[in-house]
This record gives C-alpha cells, sequence and structure tokens, in this order.
C-alpha cells in the first residue's frame, strides 16, 4: 500500500513531454511510480480532469526576514511554489555584526521596499554569521522548502564597516576576508552568491547598495571562493554598463569555476532593444564555454496604484496630503466627498524631490491602466486602454479618470503602470524571450515591494496568460510552461532532486483545475508585523499543493502540515533519473 496515490490525471511532469493521463504514487515523501498504479493508497486524491504537476521552483523571492517568523512564506505558497531561493540582488540579514541590524533592514527596505518596522520586530537576530543564519532557518517549520545565497552587501558591511556600505574600494585584505566569508557560507549549504550593480537599487538613505561598483579583482575573488566550495551559482542585477566590460569578467568568472552566472533582463524604457544585445553577449559567452543564464520576468515590472498603495499620482498632491494620514476608513470618506475629490483632481502635483520616476507616476497617463476588467486582471493592456487614450476619447480630464479608477470597488481599486518590460505596449518581445535557450524564468520577487507589486503570482499567471489566455500574440504549450518553472529552474540551482514527476524524485506536487485556475486581485493587508502593510494576490483553481508527499494545501487553505526544510546545498537526483536522462 502507498502512502498517496494521486489517480487518473493529466500529468505534465516537468521535462516539456507531453501531457498524459497517469496516477502517480507517493511514498516517504518520494514519487514511486507514475502510471498504472494497481496498489491502493492509504490516500488517494481523485485528479480526473485535473492538472497534476511538479511543484513550482522560484528562484528569484526576498523572503530573507519573513522566513524567520511566517511559516507559510504567503503569497507563493497560494501559487503552487514549493521551493523558494532567498538571498538575491545582494540583499539579506546575514552575515550581521550586532550594531549593524538598523543597517540590514534599512537597506533591505530601501531596496525591497519590505516595511522596516516589520522586519526590525519580527527578526530576533539569533545568528551573526551566515551559517548561524542557516541553522536558525533549519531550526524552523514551515510549508515548503527555502534555500538561501549570500549577499554581497552583508559580506562588504560585516568585513569593512562603514567603508563597505560606502561602496569605497576593497583592498586585497578586505577581498581575501569576503571570500572567506562566503566560502563559509557555501560550505554551510548556501546554493550561491548574489551582488547589485544597478543604480535601481538604493538603501534607505538613497545610497547604492554595497558592491554596487565592485571591480573586477572583488567579484572575481569572491567568484574564486565560489569555485573552491566547488558548487554555487553567481547570481546578479546590474545595469549591464558597459555591456561588453560586465561580460568580460563574467566570462572569465565562468569559464575559470565551471560555475553559473546568472543577471536579470528586462527591456528597458530607454534602450527597448537592448536586451537583444545581451542575449547575443549571452550567446558569445556560452559559446566560449562559459555557463552564463539571462533570468526574464513573465510580465511588466510595474506599480500597481491605489490608494493604501506607497505611491499613487495624488500623493504629492497637497489637498491629499491633508487627509492622507487618516486610518483607511476616514480617508476613504474624505475622498468620496466631491468637495475633496475637486480638491485633488483640480490642483497640480508637487514634483520637488521625485525625478524622471516621479514625473511618471503623477503624468504618465499613457502608461497607467485599469488593472481590473470584466475578463479579469489586464497585465497586457493595448496602448489604446490607457488612461491618456480614454481622456482623449471621452474628453474627461486624465486625473478625473485615475481618481475615478481608484474609487472602484469602495475605494480599492487599482491602476497598473508598467515601467519596465513593456516598452511597445505588448508582450512579444517576452515570448521571444521565453523561447531563447540562454533564459530561465525568474523575478518574482516573492515577498519583496510590499506596498506596490505582487508578482509572487508569476507561477499560476504563467498557466493562466501565457498558456491559456493570451489574445494578443502567440501562447506558449502548457509543458513548456511547467518545464519552465520547475525542472529548469531547479536544474540552474542544482536542485536535481525535484522538478519533474518520476520514481525517485522529491515528492512535490500540484493538482489543478486548468479551467477555473485564475489569479484574484491584489489587496492591501496588514498581516506584518508591528501591522506591517503588504500586497498580496491569493489564487483559485489550485485542488492540492504537496510538499515531501504531505499535503500543505486543499482548496487554498492550509492543512496544517509543516514538511518544508532549509536546502543545503546542490541535490542529487536519484539514479533511477540519472539513468533515464
Amino acid at each position: 500500500m502507498h502512502d498517496l496515490v494521486i489517480r487518473g490525471g493529466t500529468v505534465v511532469d516537468g521535462t516539456g513531454a507531453p501531457a498524459h493521463q497517469a496516477d502517480v504514487a507517493i511514498d516517504g515523501g518520494v514519487i514511486t511510480a507514475v502510471g498504472v498504479v494497481d496498489a491502493k493508497g492509504r490516500r488517494e486524491i481523485d485528479a480526473t480532469g485535473l492538472l497534476v504537476t511538479p511543484g513550482f521552483v522560484d528562484i528569484h523571492t526576498h523572503y530573507d526576514g519573513q522566513v524567520t517568523w511566517d511559516p507559510l512564506l504567503s503569497p507563493s505558497c497560494w501559487h503552487g511554489v514549493t521551493t523558494a531561493i532567498m538571498g538575491n540582488c545582494g540583499v539579506g540579514f546575514a552575515p550581521a555584526r550586532p550594531d549593524r541590524h538598523d543597517w540590514l533592514i534599512s537597506l533591505m527596505e530601501g531596496v525591497e521596499d519590505i516595511p522596516g518596522s516589520a522586519l526590525a520586530e519580527g527578526i530576533k537576530w539569533n545568528w551573526e554569521t551566515f551559517p548561524e543564519y542557516m541553522d536558525s532557518l533549519a531550526g524552523q517549520k514551515r510549508v515548503l522548502d527555502v534555500a538561501t545565497q549570500v549577499p554581497h552587501g552583508s559580506v562588504r558591511a560585516y568585513v569593512m564597516g562603514e567603508r563597505g556600505a560606502r561602496n569605497e574600494a576593497a583592498n586585497d585584505d578586505d577581498i581575501a576576508a569576503m571570500a572567506a566569508i562566503v566560502r563559509e557560507g557555501v560550505a554551510a549549504g548556501a546554493l550561491g552568491f548574489s551582488t547589485s550593480r544597478t543604480m535601481l537599487h538604493l538603501s534607505k538613505d538613497g545610497e547604492p547598495v554595497p558592491g554596487t561598483f565592485a571591480n573586477k579583482a572583488e567579484l572575481m575573488g569572491i567568484g574564486r571562493a565560489l569555485g573552491e566550495a566547488g558548487h554555487g551559482v553567481f547570481e546578479m542585477a546590474s545595469d549591464m554598463t558597459p555591456a561588453v566590460e560586465e561580460f568580460n569578467w563574467m566570462k572569465e568568472l565562468s569559464a575559470e569555476t565551471g560555475l553559473p552566472v546568472t543577471y536579470a533582463l528586462l527591456q528597458s524604457p530607454v534602450e527597448a532593444d537592448k536586451w537583444r544585445d545581451m542575449l547575443a553577449l549571452t550567446d558569445a559567452a556560452r559559446a566560449e564555454g562559459a555557463d552564463v543564464t539571462a533570468q526574464i520576468a513573465c510580465r511588466p515590472t510595474g506599480l500597481v496604484l491605489g490608494w493604501q498603495s506607497t505611491v499613487h499620482p495624488f500623493v504629492s498632491r497637497a489637498a491629499y496630503r491633508a487627509i492622507a494620514d487618516l486610518p483607511f476608513a476616514e480617508r476613504l470618506a474624505r475622498l468620496k466627498d466631491p468637495a475633496v475629490r475637486e480638491a485633488i483632481v483640480s490642483e497640480q502635483a508637487d514634483m520637488s524631490g521625485y525625478g524622471v520616476l516621479g514625473m511618471i507616476l503623477m503624468h504618465g497617463y499613457d502608461r497607467m491602466f485599469r488593472l481590473e476588467r470584466d475578463a479579469g486582471l489586464d497585465y497586457e493592456p493595448a496602448a489604446g486602454d490607457s488612461v491618456a487614450a480614454l481622456a482623449a476619447a471621452t474628453g474627461k480630464p486624465p486625473a478625473e479618470i485615475v481618481y475615478d479608477m481608484l474609487m472602484e470597488r469602495d475605494g480599492r481599486g487599482y491602476i497598473y503602470l508598467p515601467l519596465l518590460n513593456y516598452t511597445n505596449f505588448n508582450f512579444d518581445h517576452i515570448h521571444e524571450m521565453m523561447n531563447h535557450p540562454a533564459t530561465v524564468l525568474s523575478l518574482s520577487d516573492g515577498g519583496a515591494h510590499c506596498g506596490v507589486i505582487c508578482d509572487a503570482s508569476f507561477p499560476t499567471y504563467m498557466l493562466t496568460h501565457w498558456a491559456r489566455d493570451r489574445a494578443r500574440g502567440p501562447r506558449l504549450p502548457l509543458e513548456q510552461v511547467v518545464h519552465m518553472q520547475t525542472q529548469r529552474t531547479a536544474t540552474l540551482y542544482g536542485l536535481h532532486d525535484r522538478g519533474v514527476l518520476a520514481a525517485g524524485m522529491k515528492a512535490d506536487v500540484n493538482i489543478i483545475d486548468y479551467d477555473r485556475l485564475r489569479i484574484l486581485p491584489p489587496e492591501m493587508v496588514f498581516d506584518l508585523p508591528a501591522q506591517g502593510r503588504r500586497m498580496i494576490q491569493r489564487s483559485e483553481g489550485y485542488r492540492a499543493t504537496i510538499v515531501s508527499g504531505l499535503v500543505t494545501f486543499e482548496n487554498g487553505v492550509e492543512t496544517g502540515e509543516m514538511p518544508g526544510q532549509l536546502i543545503r546545498g546542490p541535490q542529487h537526483a536519484p539514479p533511477s533519473q540519472i539513468a533515464a536522462e
């Protein structure tokens, strides 16, 4: 008798192979059979008419603080994620000297828009070194598996103090000390090292993230520590300026160590075709023997703007600022007052201190769209659906249109403002990126950007929009969509024990009512420590999520099972899977 048998589902096994009907048997947290299973299970799930896929492996999250207090790691757990990798973009909370806690919190708050008050109250800081952080994570129960990377910002500040925080050049001793910490972290089980080299990443005080201007000697010295440890991904966010110089050290590092180097790639609103140049350089690097991969997103990086968001188009207007600090119920009552509405929409925005982004936020009506439509959430709107286009067609001032959209759903309406990855007002370039062999699906930023973004819903969006619903261009085969966020993501980070439904593999499984699968509208909640704010998105259609053979969610509700583990280092595929490959 098996522990669990999933009967008669449509199996999409994660390899990209055609979907087929099969049973899945699970014993001891491992898949023991996929096909016709005659033996009964202690528990059986009828999956007739449902999809059965591997659990999703999200390689780009920022749960570094949340993981210390939240056993669910929502919103990711609501979207079929069974493995989450943290420590991206060079920010995290280990190593951490006792007198640097507040600084590390401000760094994360500035870069990833996670409320500092929530981090300060939620994190217990029962570690200093990176191995101690890993031990702390290992001692906690949770619903899904987590892994992490060693973040450059924390390491630099730990070794160099204020010199590191201010991005001063590292000397040979500094580099040797940082390399030792990275080597120690990887030995303790970190899956790699991350850094940030983009001016988009600023601490709360407006300073670039430590490591932003690190020279080749520092990057190579740290990268060689990964090589000496024998495994690890070198992950970074970078402006890729100048691109050729960045690729030169990336190629050299990967070729010398044999390890993967991976970088974030989004379409720039300024250089719309730069992504093609980046992929051409990536192809050239791979042709020269380097393992370089671009991390891409499945939709734009954009802001979801509402009255409770961190920012919205009226945030700088004096008439709004006069009521901005009221509790939301009181503020909403005032916003419903026609006199208040008139005062806010007729006033000019105060642009001082907001820069170029502020101009887009306050006046970029050609890039503002209603997020919710009759057919659901629209993350691929046409240019003709913009606020500016609606204003031109109706003669109504755009500020009034925005105000009225925000007032929908009793003041919980949202404006969608795509900033990156949407220069041409369609997803055709994303489709091309997704079909490129040197890319991997990533950049959900689960747990981050709490006041304006919720892209932890990426896995569900891949299934609904890209495989099922897209109308403005070609879709992707369901089998490819599943592969991209299971075996493909797992393999990049050396997690060869998961991401495929096959005998001997880890029993992480999603059972999905594909026809009814949908992402629910964003909502703002205040459930972080210190009543911190975050935007969440739930889903409907996941019948069950299974981690290591235990059902953790049924119909979107947690069961109380906590099988999640801390992943320490690469995980090997079972012999049966190796033989099959």
